[in-house]
């Protein structure tokens, strides 16, 4: 069997894995279980996680091809207790209901933000299409990467040191036509 290593929201992992083992199996063997194996296929997006800061879907990834790589999941995202800006918008926009593709819309949403840190509307539809609800209509999914995104910016503004009136600026909402239904 081969020997990797991973490191997995920042803890080193050395392990022996049968050439043929998905990533996502692997995680889960890991003790990383916020990644659900969803259809198996590629498909529905929810066993995403972040390979080297790239989203993948792990159900298409042997564990022996992410040696030396980095992967974030669900579970590393919140910091010191504290929620992710992105989990912070979807609890409060309730951009979830059964929860089963939360975590990989969490993901592909989180890959998209560090690309693109203020998304139109669609462009957030394009970052998760694909990534499937079969529950919410995707509206509030989208509403909630739109607020994470906001607040994610003017957080960096705060950091930076921004004048108050720059930063007021910021967190108020821009002008973009309001979240309506249908797909990602």
């Amino acid at each position: 069997m081969p020997d990797i290593r991973v490191t997995v929201d920042g803890v080193r992992y050395d392990d022996q894995v049968e050439a043929r083992r998905l990533l996502v199996h692997h995680l889960r063997r890991l003790g990383k279980v916020g990644t659900p194996v969803g259809c198996d296929t590629s498909n529905c997006g929810a066993c995403t996680v972040l390979m080297d800061g790239a989203s993948v879907k792990s159900c298409t990834v042997l564990a022996v091809q992410a040696d030396g790589s980095r992967i974030d999941t669900v579970e590393g995202m919140a910091s010191d207790g504290a929620w992710h800006p992105l989990q912070t918008a979807f609890h409060r926009r309730h951009a979830l209901q059964c929860g089963y593709c939360t975590p990989g819309m969490l993901m592909a949403a989180s890959d998209l933000l560090q690309d693109n840190p203020d998304p139109t509307e669609e462009e957030v539809r394009e970052g998760l299409e694909g990534n499937l609800c079969r529950c919410t209509g995707y509206a509030n999914i989208v509403a909630a990467v739109l607020d994470a995104a906001a607040e994610m910016r003017a957080a960096e503004m705060r950091t930076a040191g921004m004048h108050a009136e720059d930063l007021a600026a910021a967190e108020a909402p821009t002008e973009r036509t309001p979240v309506g239904g249908g797909a990602a």
